[in-house]
């Protein structure tokens, strides 16, 4: 959505926290939460609409807002309105709508334009995209002349449809390119400011990003973009070692035993998706 943050009626908002909120003094401070304003520049600037971004309470605000606006109501056109299978999934002001039959998903899209309007919230033009997508959109898009079917960027992965070792359906995860391109940039900028840091220092550091990075990204079918990730780090790191090197260039195989000792290797952490679910509780 367009700026979800910055569009919240303050009005409808307070109405929605007092569907789960008695108590006046908590409604008040929320109002004066609201209220503060935003210092830009040494200048505070107030709004009649939005949550503020940046603010600590705004993702929460905005949560409570979708969720009212949105969520509810999708629930009850999937119950009321859909003719097939329906699935959303929504992560704070991003989410994705998959349906069964494109009539419901061109008959949803116009409504939720509609019910997002009525709440000052808007679609975001360059994000929002109604794509063929699943187990039979490459056949289906083969037998009408059409290439592969398209992809779709969601919560930093771009998500494929591809194919099992067995040739069965499987949805691939991929780190977006962007994402990719744009982290390393970061390190980079941060390997040229911690240049002269002692080798074990450096190491240390580059381990714990790599780590971060891992933590996220290590999921299923996305193992080439962590080897890729990884080689880059290594390579951006004998580059840094070799600038601030007295006795010429580290070569390759030094750094790569630098990295050996110092860095993670990459290595799936998170479950498939038919297994993360897959859980046993004692009693």
């Amino acid at each position: 959505m367009t700026a979800s943050f910055d569009t919240v009626n303050h009005e409808w908002l307070i109405r929605f926290v007092e569907h789960r909120i008695g108590d006046r003094r908590i409604i008040r401070l929320i109002q004066k939460w609201l209220k503060v304003g935003v210092l830009e520049d040494g200048i505070v600037s107030s709004s009649e609409q939005g949550t503020g971004q940046g603010a600590v309470i705004s993702p929460l605000l905005a949560n409570i807002y979708l969720y009212y606006v949105l969520d509810l109501w999708a629930e009850r056109w999937r119950r009321r309105e859909a003719t097939g299978d329906m699935i959303i999934v929504r992560y704070a002001d991003d989410f994705i709508v998959g349906f069964q039959h494109e009539g419901d998903a061109r008959r949803f899209l116009d409504e939720m334009r509609e019910r997002l309007g009525k709440f000052a919230l808007t679609l975001h033009p360059g994000k929002t995209r109604l794509i063929e997508f699943g187990r039979y959109a490459a056949s289906n898009r083969k037998a009408r002349g059409l290439g592969k079917p398209e992809t779709f960027n969601f919560l930093g992965f771009t998500f494929i449809c591809g194919k099992s070792r067995r040739g069965g359906f499987l949805i691939k995860r991929k780190t977006r390119r962007d994402r990719m391109r744009a982290k390393l940039k970061m390190i980079t900028a941060e390997l040229h400011r911690r240049m002269h840091w002692p080798t074990h220092e450096l190491g240390k550091w580059l381990g714990r990003v790599i780590q971060g990075y891992f933590n996220y990204h290590a999921v299923p079918t996305n193992y080439r973009a962590l080897v890729t990730f990884r080689d880059e780090i290594t390579r951006r790191w004998r580059r840094a070692l070799s600038r601030r090197s007295q006795k010429g260039r580290v070569t390759w195989n030094e750094v790569v035993k630098l990295a050996d000792v110092w860095l993670p290797q990459p290595r799936i952490r998170h479950p498939w998706p038919n297994q993360r679910f897959a859980v046993r509780y004692p009693r």
